[in-house]
């Protein structure tokens, strides 16, 4: 789901400041994105790099901001924290701490501590045979728990990376779709299952990388997978992502001032048949300033949660321009 903003935001920084030693004329809380705006996570493994109109935000901050029960605030940096799971193999492991490395020096990311879980977390995926979405979960979910309070503990970071051992036993034909751009995400329902957890407890910014075994080579690719092929690692872009994604706040009358409210969302864009979640349900269900819902029927998933069959008004533009028919053309339509 993808959320678009019209008006300008208050915000700490502005991305590409110059320092200098006069005065400033302006105030030191200044917009830092264009007029336009939207936010949601697009991870692109090694080639993802954050946009300054786009707001990374885990999919279950998202669904409590569509509510109105939390704000965002949008932020220069964050204090970047790593869990690594102990179920990882040393040398994974060691290839992991190398990109955290990498992110500090050659990025200037604010990667500031890593700690292994006291226990494997043991994750396990598979396909809901009723919804055809990949799920899961992890069998020791208080080890990861334990390891983000050790970080938000002794190191005051205020975002978290986790990297979950993945096994790699998928089927062959599943991930050859995948990689073809045909397929499901095999890993991403327990990814999301691993951030949802680490949000809701903490309410801080939380994004999962898989380990996972080098892939044979592949000659066919779809480009929106080639990013995934490049190296042992998904981890950069989940850094790059979290090291300026808004932070969580509770709704309350204090915290209001410099936030991104639900009531300021001007459109909703997703696929057709993807309505059924809790934070399209919330934006329909809104009493004040009630977005335009569009539904965009080229991009198919494997649900079949019309607007239609859960009672949500949307508006299909394709009739308009039939060109026009992909979340990613929709985005630059209504930005226009």
């Amino acid at each position: 789901m993808t959320v678009i903003l019209n008006r300008p935001f208050p915000s700490l920084a502005a991305p590409n400041r110059r320092i200098t030693k006069s005065r400033p004329s302006t105030p030191p809380s200044i917009s830092c994105f264009n007029p336009k705006h939207s936010f949601k996570v697009l991870n692109a493994a090694m080639l993802y790099w954050p946009m300054p109109n786009a707001l990374y935000v885990e999919g279950y901050a998202l669904d409590r901001f569509a509510e109105g029960s939390w704000g965002l605030m949008p932020v220069h940096q964050n204090r970047v924290g790593l869990v690594l799971d102990s179920g990882i193999e040393e040398e994974l492991r060691v290839r992991h701490l190398q990109v955290a490395d990498a992110a500090r020096a050659s990025l200037g990311l604010p990667v500031v501590e890593y700690v292994v879980t006291d226990t494997p977390l043991q994750v396990e995926k598979w396909i809901d045979p009723k919804s055809g979405q990949s799920t899961g979960r992890i069998k020791h979910p208080d080890s990861l728990l334990r390891a983000v309070q050790a970080l938000l503990k002794r190191s005051q970071v205020n975002a978290i990376a986790v990297v979950g051992r993945f096994t790699d036993d998928d089927d062959v034909q599943d991930t050859d779709d995948y990689r073809k751009g045909m397929g499901i995400d095999l890993l991403a329902g327990v990814e999301a299952v691993i951030s949802h957890l680490v949000v809701k407890e903490f309410q801080i910014p939380c994004a999962h990388a898989p380990a996972l075994s080098p892939l044979p080579l592949s000659p066919s690719l779809c480009p929106k997978s080639a990013a995934e092929e490049l190296g042992y690692t998904f981890l950069p872009c989940v850094l790059a992502g979290l090291s300026n994604a808004p932070q969580y706040l509770v709704k309350n009358s204090e915290s209001e001032n410099g936030c991104i409210l639900a009531s300021d969302v001007d459109s909703v864009i997703l696929p057709v048949d993807a309505f059924g979640g809790d934070g399209v349900l919330a934006f329909a269900r809104s009493k004040r300033n009630k977005p335009l819902i569009i539904a965009v029927e080229e991009n198919e998933t494997v649900l079949d949660d019309t607007p239609d069959k859960v009672g949500v008004e949307a508006e299909v533009r394709q009739c308009c321009n039939p060109t026009q028919s992909n979340v990613l053309e929709k985005m630059l339509m209504i930005s226009q």
